[in-house]
């Protein structure tokens, strides 16, 4: 997928959730009048808000994420600055590990705590030098892109017409006519809730797409970093993937968003890539209806084609 279609599905996707938002909003209000669509939307902005503010602190305990020194780890800190100075960021983020053995990555914060990016003790202990680097311009290309941000923004929509729908189910009305419209309302709200909800996945997983553009972008040339983070993403899941399943359990519910691959889709696409290593190229793998289908209820793309698309830039001279 080239930079101009990540534009262009970002954009339209973008519409979509404030367009179909705007309809909705100014229908409720013409049918209930300004109190209850205004006070769900107050509701869904002061959690949503709330939730950004607050969220470091709980990943940070959830996964047991301490900074990491620069003496313990000086080859993941110098992999950070020099994926900085290509990234045109003022800062550096702060470089964290989070203590739990599975390798993955994430960026996260808020105003409170400033940016940071966090590798996993499984992460440093899997992968490569290279392939660190791979994942952290990954990472690192979030907090340009100020994805933590707009997915904390887009968030909001669909809360509100949850919020609203449980709002009308809940209050109902004075008469029968009254309650009847009062909960088919509630259902057509939590029908728009699904599909921004539907809009939002779709959303993450372009930012996602971007994210890896920018690890390759910000690599010595697109060739290398392509390949070191198709490396990297090959496996950590593959690792994630055996993990799963020996039985070990993966505590991400709530979190798993943040992090550079879906530890809850890592059973399957361990058995994705290693159809495609059987045929031995990705791009000659047919990605099956199932795939597609599971893919819309993701935060994170098909591992067969995020690879395969990464295979496309990696052959790019110049990005």
């Amino acid at each position: 997928m080239a930079l101009e279609d990540l534009r262009l599905s970002m954009i339209l996707t973008l519409a979509f959730i404030f367009g179909l938002t705007t309809l909705a909003f100014v229908f409720l209000l013409d049918v209930f009048g300004l109190a209850s669509p205004l006070a769900a939307l107050i509701i869904a902005v002061v959690f949503n808000v709330g939730q950004w503010l607050v969220s470091p602190f709980l990943v940070e305990l959830f996964y047991h994420v301490r900074e990491l020194p620069y003496s313990e780890a000086p080859h993941v800190h110098q992999a950070l600055e020099d994926v900085v100075a290509g990234s045109g960021l003022r800062e550096k983020p702060k470089l964290m590990i989070a203590e739990v053995p599975y390798p993955n990555a994430f960026a996260y914060g808020s105003p409170l705590t400033g940016n940071k990016v966090a590798v996993t003790r499984g992460l440093l202990s899997t992968l490569s030098r290279e392939e660190i680097a791979g994942v952290l311009g990954h990472e690192v290309g979030h907090i340009v892109h100020r994805d933590v941000q707009i997915m904390t923004f887009v968030s909001v929509l669909p809360a509100f017409f949850y919020i609203l729908g449980r709002m009308f189910l809940y209050s109902g009305g004075d008469r029968d006519r009254d309650r009847s419209g009062v909960i088919a309302l509630g259902f057509l709200s939590l029908l728009i809730y699904f599909i921004l909800s539907l809009a939002n996945l779709h959303l993450s997983r372009i930012r996602e797409y971007y994210a890896d553009y920018h690890s390759v972008k910000t690599a010595p040339s697109p060739s290398v970093g392509a390949a070191r983070l198709m490396s990297a993403l090959a496996k950590i899941v593959s690792y994630t993937g055996r993990i799963k399943l020996q039985g070990a359990e993966l505590r991400v519910a709530g979190f798993k968003e943040l992090f550079i691959a879906d530890p809850d889709r890592a059973v399957e696409d361990m058995e994705s890539l290693e159809g495609y290593q059987l045929a031995r190229r990705i791009a000659e793998r047919r990605v099956t209806l199932a795939d597609k289908i599971l893919e819309l209820f993701s935060t994170h793309p098909n591992i067969v084609e995020r690879l395969r698309r990464l295979e496309e830039l990696g052959r790019y001279e110049k990005l």
